[in-house]
């Protein structure tokens, strides 16, 4: 007697060890495909008929199925025990609606086309899902530039003052950072964007099926062409792992401007109550937890796309059981990445910026130290000299405790002689940022001028809006 309810049983007669059972057993993790497995399932049931494997009337009888165990697992919850697959699962779990039908389905088919297949639904659905919270993320940035195109705030390298930037120029700059990220996922669902169903376990079906019309009808581009590659292929994965990787890098680097930011240091922003906490010791203290957990989840994504890519490394071509742990690592990769931003978008929409202090931040720290000697290549000098010229002017404010702009007339004259009148204006932060109007400059007219170019922008990333184009 072969081994019960076990798809591949056929050729057994006893029972695996109950360890070894449970070891190898992937519901918990691969039930999440089970809505893709129904839609799989009943794709195959048309093609079935189309192969004159299935009747109408078992095709419809197999369709009513499957669309009483949809509604089932809707109110009730897909199981993650009692079977050791997901494509077992459906399998059990139609039978108990149309019998032996159920049997019929898997025929001129194999778990393999079938979970390579079920995977890239679950993907598309995640990837789009990843693609919609960088747009949330991307409105609460432009929206942040929106309000405070004009406003003045220190801006850094090596985390030292440099030159005052503005904050919509800053918001802006994370916001390109993220539509890189968006395209990456687009580019990458493109990439897979092809039905592996049809392909059998490695060398194709050898039933009359027409694969044309199952990728149509699962809404993909068209067929895999090559069922050896198609059933064994997990570079879409790692692919969509590293997209979700570097997101999460996006992310972090965002979260530690904020956290730096919003300390009292800095004091340039302020978290509001959705997404700060307090300290269970400290009654005054505020801190930016969303910021800290993004940041630190994204080390746990840069592992699963490390475990992903190590689980592929010298695997032979077509199947291997290697591939049941890619979801493992997968699965929580798209999950952390989408969770994350939403938290990002809900962080951003409760923040404050302290436009006094930012403002006056700007003017300290010898911020316009390159302008003052821009002014002096103006008056002739060449930049080389005026660089050292500016470099000694700001060693001697430093020692006089007051910035360029206030430096005495005896000492601004010794120092800076190619340059007269009064310096305040022409060294102000305003003059500073006006400047730099170029493009991609943070001039405030063109920061303004980008928001409005990112404000369209958003309006081709909305769902219901026309195709992209490759």
């Amino acid at each position: 007697m072969s081994t019960p309810g076990k798809m591949w049983g056929g050729r057994f007669t006893g029972e695996p060890d109950p360890v070894f059972a449970a070891f190898q057993n992937s519901l918990r993790i691969d039930h999440h495909l089970a809505e893709a497995d129904l839609e799989v399932n009943r794709t195959w049931s048309h093609a079935l008929v189309a192969a004159s494997v299935l009747t109408a009337a078992e095709q419809q009888q197999i369709e009513a199925a499957i669309d009483a165990t949809a509604r089932q697992w809707s109110e009730h919850g897909v199981p993650t025990d009692g079977a050791e697959d997901v494509h077992s699962l459906v399998e059990q779990t139609l039978g108990r609606h149309c019998g032996d039908l159920a049997l019929k389905i898997h025929t001129g088919r194999s778990r393999n086309d079938q979970v390579a297949t079920d995977l890239k639904l679950w993907l598309r659905e995640r990837t789009f899902a990843c693609v919609e919270g960088l747009r949330a993320v991307a409105r609460a940035l432009v929206a942040i530039a929106e309000q405070h195109a004009a406003l003045p705030m220190p801006g850094y390298t090596h985390l030292q003052r440099a030159q005052p930037i503005t904050v919509g120029h800053w918001a802006l700059a994370h916001a390109e950072a993220l539509a890189r990220d968006r395209t990456r996922l687009l580019d990458g669902w493109r990439r897979m964007d092809t039905c592996p169903l049809g392909s059998g376990a490695l060398a194709g079906t050898a039933l009359r099926i027409d694969r044309e019309a199952i990728a149509t009808e699962l809404g993909f581009l068209g067929p895999t062409r090559n069922s050896l590659d198609a059933t064994s292929a997990r570079d879409h994965a790692c692919e969509t792992a590293f997209c979700c990787a570097s997101t999460m890098a996006s992310l972090s680097r965002l979260c530690e401007d904020l956290v730096f930011f919003a300390s009292r240091e800095a004091g340039f922003v302020r978290f509001g109550d959705a997404a700060s906490t307090g300290s269970s010791l400290m009654p005054q203290k505020r801190n930016p937890d969303a910021m800290e957990l993004i940041r630190g989840r994204a080390g746990r994504i840069f592992g699963y796309l490390q475990a992903l890519l190590v689980q592929q490394k010298g695997l032979p071509m077509a199947y291997n059981r290697d591939l049941q742990e890619d979801k493992l690592a997968l699965f929580p990769c798209l999950w952390d990445t989408e969770e994350s931003l939403q938290v990002m978008a809900i962080a951003l929409a409760d923040v404050t910026f302290d436009a006094g202090r930012c403002r006056q931040q700007a003017e300290l720290g010898y911020q316009n130290a390159t302008d003052l000697a821009d002014l002096l290549v103006a008056a002739g000098v060449p930049f080389r000299s005026a660089h050292a010229q500016v470099g000694a002017a700001v060693n001697r404010a430093i020692e006089l405790g007051v910035e360029l702009q206030d430096l005495p007339p005896a000492e601004r004259n010794r120092l800076l002689p190619q340059l007269s009148g009064d310096l305040a204006e022409r060294l102000s932060a305003a003059a500073v940022l006006a400047r730099r109007d170029v493009l991609g400059g943070t001039a405030p007219l063109r920061v303004a001028a980008e928001v409005r170019r990112w404000q369209q922008e958003l309006q081709r990333w909305a769902p219901d809006a026309a195709p992209e184009e490759p």
